[in-house]
């Protein structure tokens, strides 16, 4: 598959164009993107919306390259942005900034006292009565066009970058790995956000990434905007009503605060199989130290980071275009059936809506956009779904000179995308109805990664 390039001037499809010596500039924007009172939250599986805790956002920066169309990067305060609804972001985006859709990333976070957006799905729910039970698609539009308005006015306003830096530090008794597996090398426990169990608290703490990055851009000694990637579920208590961007929100607000209004834009990493369970109970109090954790991370990969000009930088950005494939294990007639009866639970009937919107979607063969910016050294990757951690390691693997983030969340419609032996282990986040992938996404992944990083 090509690796698809576009040059300003012509708008013509090139393959392997880079720019030598980059040569760009960059604007942020921002805008409120919490929901109103009685929206469904997470999916519709948690309470709906009872008060606001603290606001949400969409936020992002556009990298405006002297001689290429407009990059746009977004990250989004709500649980997950699925199928259509990503593309009607991205589309939105990239009209605004004068670009194309596969030269913009739209990443949610991942909170889960916060909304979903999937167009697709409300669509096939509706002739059953239940629409507006997944997500709020009229609440949605209104934030896509704002953020859509904040970015057309940021694109027309761009600072000339003259310096990057870049930075990392371990980050503590945050991220562990939820899936305890037993003598059998089979899933025996799920350790989820917020565990009460001792036992499972004082299980190893398991693969994960221990490193927290920031990419930064200056104007001379002004810094412009601060990119930061950390994987794990970004939850601490939740589920009752009360909106919340939680412990994320808190540390990249803590940190702008700290250095007086610059700009955070901040991605979850591929922190599909990770959550805060070992130090974590669910107890209120335990959100803000999570922050506090978090953020000092932040701190010490600002304060560590290494800083080059831009001329010494070369500017790419590459998409791959991918068809993923589906479980084999889930009976198509039995899904429908099951999104029809009205004695099924509604929110086991809105799930069989998403595999629906999924599996058509990938029978169409309308793909996943999977896409790579790298300037100079820095790589940063934008990848669908709940992605397991091991996918972000093999990246770095593969780019082991590099600096490699990775930005998981993109399009939500997968589910969780777990690793091919962690199919056959067992476990909540590969079961049937969790995961619409089959095994054989690693094999689609690892190869889509290696293009791209290599």
């Amino acid at each position: 598959m090509l690796l698809f390039r576009y040059t300003l001037a012509t708008f013509v499809l090139l393959a392997g164009f880079t720019t030598p010596g980059a040569d760009f500039a960059l604007a942020t924007f921002k805008v409120d993107a919490t929901p109103p009172v009685g929206s469904p939250l997470c999916i519709g599986t948690r309470k709906p919306v009872v008060d606001v805790t603290d606001p949400l956002s969409a936020r992002g920066i556009v990298l405006v390259p002297a001689d290429q169309l407009p990059i746009v990067l977004c990250a989004v305060d709500w649980v997950g942005i699925a199928n259509s609804g990503n593309t009607v972001w991205r589309e939105a985006l990239a009209k605004a900034a004068n670009t194309t859709a596969d030269r913009v990333a739209v990443h949610a976070l991942h909170q889960h006292d916060a909304p979903y957006c999937g167009f697709s799905i409300e669509e096939i729910l509706t002739p059953f009565g239940l629409n507006g039970k997944a997500s709020d698609p009229s609440f949605a539009h209104t934030v896509i066009k704002r953020a859509a308005d904040a970015v057309s006015l940021a694109a027309a306003n761009p600072v000339t970058v003259t310096h990057m830096g870049v930075g990392e530090a371990v980050v503590e008794h945050i991220a562990s790995n939820r899936r305890i597996l037993g003598a059998d090398r089979k899933v025996a426990k799920v350790r989820y956000t917020a565990t009460r169990n001792p036992e499972l608290q004082a299980a190893p703490v398991g693969t994960i990434d221990p490193f927290l990055k920031t990419v930064t851009f200056w104007a001379s000694e002004t810094p412009l905007a601060v990119l930061t990637y950390y994987a794990t579920h970004p939850q601490s208590h939740y589920g009752q009503g009360h909106v919340t961007a939680d412990f994320v929100g808190m540390a990249r607000t803590a940190r702008e605060e700290a250095l007086h209004g610059v700009p955070h834009i901040h991605f979850n990493g591929a922190g599909g199989n990770l959550g805060a369970g070992k130090w974590n109970d669910g107890s209120p109090e335990n959100r803000p130290r999570l922050a506090a954790r978090l953020a000092d991370g932040m701190e010490r990969a600002w304060n560590g980071a290494s800083k080059k000009p831009v001329a010494e930088l070369t500017l790419d950005w590459a998409v791959e275009k991918v068809i993923l494939p589906i479980r084999e294990d889930v009976d198509d007639d039995i899904v429908a059936t099951t999104l029809a009866n009205t004695e099924e639970k509604e929110t086991f009937r809105v799930r069989m809506a998403r595999e629906i919107a999924f599996r058509e979607r990938m029978r169409a063969e309308s793909p996943i956009i999977i896409s790579r910016l790298r300037l100079g050294d820095v790589q940063l990757l934008h990848l669908p779904g709940e992605l397991f951690v091991e996918y972000q390691i093999a990246a770095q693997d593969m780019a082991s000179d590099d600096f490699v983030c990775l930005a998981a969340y993109g399009d939500y419609g997968t589910g969780y995308i777990g690793t091919a032996v962690a199919y056959g282990e067992g476990g909540y986040e590969t079961k049937m109805y969790t995961s619409r992938t089959a095994p054989e996404v690693e094999e689609v992944l690892m190869d889509t990664l290696k293009k791209l990083v290599e």
